[in-house]
Protein backbone atom coordinates (compact mmCIF):
# COMPACT_ATOMS: atom_id res chain seq x y z
CA UNK A 1 0.00 0.00 0.00
CA UNK A 2 1.30 3.45 -0.84
CA UNK A 3 1.70 6.19 1.73
CA UNK A 4 -1.47 7.17 3.54
CA UNK A 5 -1.98 10.91 3.10
CA UNK A 6 -5.67 11.29 3.86
CA UNK A 7 -7.87 9.24 6.18
CA UNK A 8 -11.64 9.63 6.10
CA UNK A 9 -13.51 8.84 9.30
CA UNK A 10 -17.31 8.73 9.12
CA UNK A 11 -18.89 9.36 12.52
CA UNK A 12 -22.40 9.00 13.85
CA UNK A 13 -21.06 9.96 17.31
CA UNK A 14 -21.85 6.50 18.72
CA UNK A 15 -19.60 4.34 20.91
CA UNK A 16 -18.51 2.41 17.81
CA UNK A 17 -17.60 5.68 16.07
CA UNK A 18 -15.57 6.82 19.07
CA UNK A 19 -13.51 3.62 18.93
CA UNK A 20 -12.95 4.10 15.19
CA UNK A 21 -12.05 7.77 15.71
CA UNK A 22 -9.31 6.76 18.16
CA UNK A 23 -7.86 4.37 15.56
CA UNK A 24 -8.14 6.95 12.78
CA UNK A 25 -6.45 9.56 14.96
CA UNK A 26 -3.55 7.21 15.80
CA UNK A 27 -3.11 6.26 12.16
CA UNK A 28 -3.27 9.89 11.01
CA UNK A 29 -0.68 10.87 13.59
CA UNK A 30 1.73 8.04 12.78
CA UNK A 31 1.40 8.64 9.02
CA UNK A 32 1.31 12.44 9.29
CA UNK A 33 -1.92 12.23 7.32
CA UNK A 34 -4.85 14.59 7.17
CA UNK A 35 -7.98 13.38 8.93
CA UNK A 36 -11.32 14.12 7.27
CA UNK A 37 -14.19 13.59 9.71
CA UNK A 38 -17.56 13.12 7.99
CA UNK A 39 -21.04 13.11 9.47
CA UNK A 40 -24.10 12.46 7.36
CA UNK A 41 -27.34 14.02 8.54
CA UNK A 42 -30.18 11.64 7.81
CA UNK A 43 -33.50 13.10 6.69
CA UNK A 44 -35.74 14.29 9.52
CA UNK A 45 -38.04 11.36 10.25
CA UNK A 46 -40.60 12.83 12.59
CA UNK A 47 -44.30 12.57 12.00
CA UNK A 48 -46.72 13.76 14.62
CA UNK A 49 -49.86 11.68 15.27
CA UNK A 50 -51.90 13.76 12.81
CA UNK A 51 -49.39 12.94 10.04
CA UNK A 52 -48.56 16.55 9.10
CA UNK A 53 -45.48 18.54 9.90
CA UNK A 54 -45.34 22.23 9.09
CA UNK A 55 -42.46 23.51 6.98
CA UNK A 56 -41.38 25.74 9.90
CA UNK A 57 -41.20 22.81 12.34
CA UNK A 58 -39.32 20.72 9.76
CA UNK A 59 -36.78 23.55 9.27
CA UNK A 60 -36.41 23.93 13.04
CA UNK A 61 -35.73 20.19 13.42
CA UNK A 62 -33.17 20.28 10.59
CA UNK A 63 -31.45 23.31 12.14
CA UNK A 64 -31.35 21.60 15.54
CA UNK A 65 -29.82 18.43 14.04
CA UNK A 66 -27.21 20.49 12.18
CA UNK A 67 -26.30 22.50 15.31
CA UNK A 68 -25.91 19.28 17.32
CA UNK A 69 -23.71 17.73 14.62
CA UNK A 70 -21.51 20.84 14.45
CA UNK A 71 -21.03 20.77 18.21
CA UNK A 72 -20.00 17.10 18.14
CA UNK A 73 -17.70 17.71 15.15
CA UNK A 74 -16.02 20.61 16.96
CA UNK A 75 -15.22 18.23 19.84
CA UNK A 76 -13.66 15.71 17.47
CA UNK A 77 -11.61 18.41 15.72
CA UNK A 78 -10.41 19.72 19.09
CA UNK A 79 -9.25 16.18 20.00
CA UNK A 80 -7.40 15.92 16.69
CA UNK A 81 -5.74 19.30 17.18
CA UNK A 82 -4.68 18.32 20.71
CA UNK A 83 -3.10 15.16 19.24
CA UNK A 84 -1.25 17.24 16.65
CA UNK A 85 -3.28 15.95 13.70
CA UNK A 86 -4.49 18.19 10.89
CA UNK A 87 -8.23 17.58 10.61
CA UNK A 88 -11.24 18.97 8.78
CA UNK A 89 -14.92 18.24 9.20
CA UNK A 90 -17.60 17.74 6.60
CA UNK A 91 -21.33 17.53 7.28
CA UNK A 92 -23.44 16.09 4.49
CA UNK A 93 -27.10 15.24 3.92
CA UNK A 94 -28.45 12.02 2.51
CA UNK A 95 -28.00 8.28 2.64
CA UNK A 96 -24.96 7.66 4.85
CA UNK A 97 -23.14 4.94 2.88
CA UNK A 98 -23.60 6.74 -0.45
CA UNK A 99 -22.42 10.08 0.94
CA UNK A 100 -19.43 8.51 2.73
CA UNK A 101 -18.27 6.79 -0.47
CA UNK A 102 -18.80 9.98 -2.46
CA UNK A 103 -16.83 12.00 0.11
CA UNK A 104 -13.98 9.46 0.03
CA UNK A 105 -13.87 9.76 -3.74
CA UNK A 106 -14.06 13.56 -3.90
CA UNK A 107 -11.55 14.02 -1.05
CA UNK A 108 -9.22 11.39 -2.52
CA UNK A 109 -9.09 9.41 0.71
CA UNK A 110 -6.44 6.71 0.93
CA UNK A 111 -8.30 4.90 3.71
CA UNK A 112 -11.69 4.94 5.43
CA UNK A 113 -11.79 4.07 9.14
CA UNK A 114 -15.36 3.33 10.20
CA UNK A 115 -16.92 1.95 13.35
CA UNK A 116 -19.24 -1.01 13.36
CA UNK A 117 -21.75 -2.01 15.98
CA UNK A 118 -21.17 -5.70 15.30
CA UNK A 119 -24.84 -6.54 14.89
CA UNK A 120 -25.65 -9.98 13.57
CA UNK A 121 -28.69 -11.99 12.64
CA UNK A 122 -32.09 -10.36 12.76
CA UNK A 123 -30.78 -7.04 14.14
CA UNK A 124 -28.46 -6.67 11.15
CA UNK A 125 -31.19 -7.76 8.74
CA UNK A 126 -33.57 -5.05 9.93
CA UNK A 127 -31.13 -2.30 10.86
CA UNK A 128 -28.68 -2.94 8.04
CA UNK A 129 -25.05 -2.07 8.19
CA UNK A 130 -23.72 1.25 7.00
CA UNK A 131 -20.20 -0.15 7.33
CA UNK A 132 -20.89 -3.09 5.01
CA UNK A 133 -22.45 -0.79 2.41
CA UNK A 134 -19.45 1.56 2.67
CA UNK A 135 -17.13 -1.41 2.07
CA UNK A 136 -19.09 -2.28 -1.07
CA UNK A 137 -19.08 1.31 -2.41
CA UNK A 138 -15.72 2.65 -1.25
CA UNK A 139 -13.08 3.75 -3.76
CA UNK A 140 -10.30 2.86 -1.28
CA UNK A 141 -9.54 0.34 1.49
CA UNK A 142 -11.86 0.35 4.52
CA UNK A 143 -10.81 -0.49 8.07
CA UNK A 144 -13.72 -1.42 10.32
CA UNK A 145 -13.37 -1.00 14.07
CA UNK A 146 -15.80 -2.80 16.30
CA UNK A 147 -17.26 -0.66 19.07
CA UNK A 148 -16.55 -1.72 22.63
Amino acid sequence: MSRIRRILHPSDFSRASRAAFAHALDMAKSNRAELVVVHVLPPVMFLPPEGYISPKLYQDLEASNLAGARKQMDRLLASAKKAGVKAVSVILDGIPADQIARAARSRRADLIVIGTHGRTGVARLFLGSVASRVIALAPCPVLTVRGK
